[in-house]
């Protein structure tokens, strides 16, 4: 996003990836995009109505349970709601389709980076083509080097010399394929959004995609090695440990691991401090994950990426002058003021929210929140009509 935004404003822009060009084939799950952080740059970009015409409003569908299946807030969304989801590749593909080919650099893995003399970055990289059998170590120079490389960013040593944290908290994620035609008891008791199951120290997660699965967080709260034991389960043994675990759970909550194929990952949650700041440089600088990696109890990590993305675009037009110089560090002083304190607070309710959904008393907590989140939606609305 932040590559295109440049580009748009006559940069001259390079990404490099470490992987190669078919990296958003498996860049899976749903992503909510909020219309007051993540849709802003993809206006910027004249990528809305794209944007709007791929997403799923109706995947703003809620439901609440909790571990006896007891219902304690349902809603269907109707109509253009704020927070619309989208597939992660479809929304990769929909913004890098825009830049320009020759920007994007494959298979290129950072390594090292050092300040010239002028106040230039030396990037070291290894560059791997595996179509053209290249294997070799690289370098380029750069005016700024912004780290984009998530949560175990390697640029973001050289900014600051805290670690990320460990929240407690292990995901399993499963999937359930073609729900609507393999499954339809599951794709009519899920619906078109999200169904949370909450129950204490275990909670049951499902999310239906674009492509018509479901994607199944089984989420416990964990010692950080304990996940260890999980992984070294085969498939079938894996999911009969999991059933044990959740015996005393509804049936129809259990066909989320039931019904789940063979495709599964697991996910430690990390954060990095809240209000996590670096010592300011001119010539470096993180966006997204790498610069204040947060839990997904908020839906807040994908828009900050992108808001972040519009921030620092906007920072370093505003200190552009007409012969085309940019002063980049009062363009990163300002970017960095004004993420540090928009992520802060979302941060800050990704954290009280993982706390909150691990609580015994979450199906009843959660669902006050969403439906005081309803009033006050509701009030808004009546007075835009008035």
């Amino acid at each position: 996003m932040l590559g295109l935004l440049l580009q748009n404003q006559g940069l001259d822009v390079h990404i490099y990836e470490k992987a190669d060009r078919n990296v958003n084939r498996s860049r899976g799950g749903s992503l909510d995009i909020h219309h007051d952080t993540g849709q802003l740059p993809l206006a910027e970009a004249g990528l809305l109505d794209e944007f709007k015409a791929l997403a799923r409003f109706e995947g703003e569908d809620t439901k609440i349970v909790d571990k006896q299946g007891h219902i304690y807030f349902e809603e269907d969304a109707e109509g253009e709601g704020g927070r619309p989801e989208i597939d992660r590749g479809e929304l990769c593909d929909l913004i890098q389709n825009k830049i320009e080919p020759e920007r994007i650099h494959y298979g290129y893995k950072f390594e090292s980076m050092d300040t010239l003399e002028d106040g230039k970055v030396k990037v070291h990289f290894h560059h791997s083509d595996n179509f053209n059998q290249i294997e070799q170590k690289e370098t380029e120079v750069f005016d700024l080097v912004i780290g984009s490389d998530g949560a175990f960013s390697k640029v973001r040593p050289f900014l600051a010399d805290t670690d990320i944290i460990y929240t407690g908290v292990s995901f399993i994620e499963l999937s359930v394929p073609d729900v609507h035609t393999q499954y339809p008891d599951l794709a009519e008791y899920n619906k078109n959004g999200k169904m949370m199951g909450l129950g204490g120290d275990q909670l049951i997660l499902g999310q239906l995609n674009g492509d018509g699965r479901i994607v199944v967080y089984v989420a416990y709260e964990l010692d950080r090695d304990q996940l260890d034991e999980y992984k070294a389960l085969d498939n079938e043994a894996l999911k009969a440990r999991i059933l044990e675990e959740f015996q005393d759970w509804d049936e129809e909550l259990l066909k989320y691991i039931k019904y789940a194929d063979d495709n599964i990952m697991f996910r430690r949650i990390y954060r990095l401090p809240i209000g996590f700041e670096w010592q300011h440089q001119s010539n470096v600088t993180l966006i997204g994950d790498a610069a204040h990696l947060m839990s997904p109890f908020a839906g807040e990590g994908v828009n900050m990426a992108l808001y972040d993305a519009y921030m620092l675009a906007h920072a370093i037009a505003n200190h552009s002058n007409q012969t085309e110089q940019i002063d980049f560090d009062k363009a990163l002083a300002e970017y960095e003021k004004n993420m540090y304190e928009s992520s802060k607070e979302r941060a800050k309710e990704s954290q009280e929210n993982l706390e909150t959904f691990f609580r015994e008393d979450a199906p009843e907590v959660m669902a006050n929140f969403f439906i005081e989140g309803q009033k006050m939606l509701e009030a808004q609305n009546q007075q835009s009509n008035q």
